[in-house]
């Protein structure tokens, strides 16, 4: 078995601006997700917003330079995440393809296999 990596990506404004009844089609898509995974699901996690965030980078003297914010600005950020064990790349997209993220016109799901080491 593989393991994948599923990372949610959105417009966090808009996300913000979520009415009530979109929240919890989300909220009802996830549950769903991770009932169909079961023990498919090794981790999980919703991230604060990128205003909380912490970047680090090479700075001087072989110390990090810390700064405020994400490691990138950009319009869609990551929301969230999975980490799934699945038999191939297509059970893995399949698992995916079920959440709610991927139905709507201001997010997308990526999945990405995660490197198996020895």
């Amino acid at each position: 078995m593989a393991k994948f990596l599923i990372l949610i990506y959105g417009d966090e404004q808009r996300w913000n601006a979520m009415s009530p009844q979109e929240r919890t089609e989300i909220d009802e898509g996830h549950r769903a997700f991770q009932q169909r995974a079961g023990a498919a699901v090794l981790a999980a996690g919703e991230l604060e917003e990128t205003a909380t965030a912490t970047s680090l980078r090479a700075g001087s003297g072989g110390r990090p330079a810390i700064t405020d914010g994400p490691f990138l600005e950009t319009k869609e950020v990551l929301g969230g995440f999975y980490v799934i064990q699945a038999r191939d790349l297509d059970e893995a997209i399949a698992l995916a393809g079920g959440l709610a993220e991927v139905a709507h016109d201001h997010s997308g799901v990526e999945v990405r296999p995660l490197v198996q080491h020895g």
